[in-house]
């Protein structure tokens, strides 16, 4: 082959290359993928438990991944983990009213149920459980799901009634739907802790597996109200998780006390003139109680707001 062409014959193949990494390209194969993924659209209660019947009637393993929608890589990942273990995958879609305060903007939160069928279907999902507010709570609804010990914690303080909405909404799914095992993102920690402390203590048959957080190349942690941030808060978020790697550097140099840990996150999160620490707390691990001097089951927590979205993050301090 001339010089020239085998020149170019390379050139192809790297620009090739990089087409087949860019997130257009892969998001066009997740869509060709749900096109050829049969995947069911369930809006009804009874129609979502005849599913699961049949299903369970046939021996399957049935995974759940609860979502409100907006969906990311983030849960796709933990579709993804429900195809690996289950027969069965089933992802709600349903913004859930009861987890939003008299504050926030329930209308504000982002509905994309068209593109979110396609990411679901294209990860392996078999069903989708779309209802309505009015199916979940119907005139005169009157009962809620409170983990009284978790639920008034971190996160709890500023959004009093916040788990409450996720633990009662979650009961009435696993209910309808009836999961061998269901899948949450260690993004969301606490809400993690309090459902499988909910799942204990009610005697829920329902296996709680966590994924990893999913993070952006910057280090930002992906999140549905990512999209909510202006270009000078895009910049500033990332400090989240550079706030809780300087922690962790510190206390594998040695740092043990909590308050100089913190101080070292807080210096960090000051270069980021959008941001507004609501919290950041050290506890253990399993129990969310709040630690003062770390150690190797500690879990740093946070809290900030980046103009006027709240994010959440969290890492182990090893």
């Amino acid at each position: 082959m001339p010089q020239k062409k085998k020149k170019r014959a390379i050139q192809k193949r790297k620009a090739n290359a990089v087409k087949r990494k860019s997130p257009a390209i892969q998001r066009k194969r997740r869509q060709t993928a749900a096109k050829k993924h049969e995947i069911a659209v369930i809006d009804t209660i009874a129609a979502m438990r005849r599913f699961a019947s049949t299903a369970r009637a046939k021996k399957k393993k049935i995974g759940f991944v609860p979502t409100m929608g907006a969906l990311h890589e983030g849960h796709i990942s933990l579709i993804r983990a429900a195809k690996k273990d289950c027969d069965v995958v089933i992802v709600s879609i349903f913004v859930n009213p009861t987890q939003f305060s008299p504050t926030e903007d329930l209308s504000k939160y982002p509905r994309t149920f068209d593109s979110d069928q396609k990411l679901i279907a294209g990860a392996g999902g078999h069903a989708i459980f779309y209802p309505t507010n009015m199916m979940m709570y119907p005139e005169g609804y009157a009962t809620y799901v409170t983990v009284e010990s978790l639920s008034s914690l971190l996160c709890g303080v500023t959004r009093p009634h916040h788990f409450r909405g996720v633990t009662t909404v979650v009961t009435k799914l696993f209910t309808i739907i009836t999961p061998d095992i269901a899948y949450f993102g260690e993004k969301d920690y606490q809400q993690a802790a309090i459902i499988r402390r909910m799942t204990a203590d009610l005697n829920l048959p329902v296996m709680i597996k966590t994924c990893p957080v999913i993070r952006a190349e910057n280090g930002l942690a992906l999140s549905s109200r990512n999209r909510y941030l202006s270009d000078k808060e895009k910049a500033d978020a990332p400090l989240l998780c550079r706030s809780l790697l300087a922690a962790r550097a510190a206390y594998a140099k040695g740092g043990r006390d909590v308050k100089a840990l913190t101080d070292i996150m807080e210096s960090v999160l000051r270069g980021g003139k959008t941001l507004r620490i609501d919290y950041i707390a050290f506890v253990d691990a399993a129990t969310l109680a709040k630690k003062t001097t770390a150690d190797n089951n500690t879990r740093i927590i946070m809290a900030v707001y980046c103009g006027s979205t709240r994010l959440i993050d969290n890492m182990a301090i090893r």
